[in-house]
């Protein structure tokens, strides 16, 4: 743990990084069972998902913070690396809330036997590290049958989320809704055709919606004693009500009342900067985060209509090599606004748009691009590796 911690230092004050996960790598490398090790007597909360991640375990953290102390890795860096440093960081801390990358859920909670699991979504994602989601979600159904003492929290409008923790022994349904149902057309289990009607769907194996526990409606959650609790959330979107919603469930699990829950839910404002808005010259820029096509189904309806929109897309390790994921995503909803394609792979992007109809221009330069539009608001929206890069770069980000 000290070496770890001692490499961490050393990466940050060096400028190479932010030591999220090189500190872990390195204290693993040392322990391969520091994890199991740092993971014992804690209350821990795992949390995964191809999109919500970031923002629920955050949601959690808040909540739980009212009970005790939380070691988080609220940096995003998801994987054993970040996870082990995120618990190295807060050794004495009773209660843990990790994201994990839905890959790495298996070893991670084999290692560190949470007492809940909260599954969010699952959806097709970087398909060169990921791979296709219904391996994904037999991993994760194999991983959760052996969880016998935990408590899964799972999404029941979700096939493939529904699927997965049905192996658990003991779940709580949550009705959160869903806008992405490109992958759950066949039933995982026979690979029959789902019928849908409303929220509820079926397959004619008899694989079928479960009655939820809770429920979101609009800006409510109905709670199994049918008390209903205002979420009044100060981030946008129907996405970030449905992580809300899993995230008091998750919470009331623990022992947090939900309206108390919800009160420290309002408190946040961004998500690593995202949602942020922040002022650069004669320009006020909200910064946005999407990674795969689910997420930009959410990400491109929170787009104000009437303001300029610069695209930035990367494809490095972090994001995914393959950009497949760009023809999924229905970007003719930005016909008829301006638009400045940037990133290392803008040129990829700019072909896509043309194919969607969209007038744009493009500028290699993300910082660039924003200078161009004329002065007013901009909506910013990029993946993961050009967000970070972002974000390093304006001012206030």
């Amino acid at each position: 743990m000290a070496a770890g911690r001692l490499t961490a230092w050393l990466s940050r004050s060096s400028g190479l990084g932010r030591g999220g996960m090189i500190g872990g790598r390195v204290t693993l490398a040392l322990d391969p069972l520091a994890l199991r090790r740092l993971g014992r007597d804690r209350t821990v909360v795992l949390v995964t998902g191809t999109n919500g991640k970031t923002t629920t375990s955050l949601m959690l953290t808040r909540a739980l913070e009212t009970l005790a102390e939380v070691a988080a890795n609220s940096d995003g860096a998801n994987m054993p690396d970040g996870v082990l440093t995120a618990l190295t960081a807060r050794p004495g801390a009773p209660y843990a809330v990790l994201e994990v990358d839905e890959t790495y859920l298996p070893w991670v909670a084999d290692q560190v036997r949470p007492a809940v699991l909260v599954l969010l979504n699952l959806s097709r994602d970087q398909l060169d590290r990921v791979g296709e989601v219904r391996a994904t979600e037999r991993d994760l159904r194999a991983a959760i049958g052996d969880l016998t003492g935990t408590v899964v929290v799972a999404n029941c409008d979700d096939v493939l989320v529904t699927s997965a923790a049905s192996a658990a022994a003991k779940a709580v349904w949550v009705s959160a809704g869903r806008r992405w149902t490109g992958d759950s057309t066949a039933c995982p289990r026979c690979e029959g055709r789902v019928e849908t009607q409303g929220r509820h769907w079926s397959c004619g194996c008899g694989f079928a919606r479960p009655d939820p526990d809770w429920t979101l409606a609009d800006d409510l959650v109905r709670t199994p004693g049918g008390r209903q609790v205002d979420l009044d959330l100060r981030l946008p979107g129907e996405v970030n009500r449905a992580n809300a919603a899993l995230a008091l469930a998750a919470a009331h699990r623990l022992g947090v009342p939900p309206h108390t829950a919800a009160a420290r839910l309002r408190t946040i404002t961004d998500i690593g900067g995202r949602y942020r808005t922040i002022r650069r010259s004669r320009h006020s820029v909200r910064l946005m985060l999407a990674k795969n096509p689910a997420g930009w189904v959410e990400t491109l309806r929170v787009l104000d209509e009437d303001t300029p929109v610069v695209v930035a897309v990367n494809a490095q390790e972090a994001d995914g090599r393959d950009l497949s994921w760009l023809w999924d995503v229905h970007f003719e909803r930005l016909r008829g606004r301006q638009v400045v394609v940037t990133g290392e792979r803008g040129a990829d992007l700019s072909v896509r748009l043309c194919y969607a109809e969209v007038a744009h221009w493009a500028e290699p330069d993300p910082v660039t691009a924003i200078d161009a539009l004329p002065p007013g608001a901009v909506e910013l929206v990029a993946n993961y590796t050009a967000f970070r890069d972002l974000v390093g770069r304006l001012p206030g980000g």
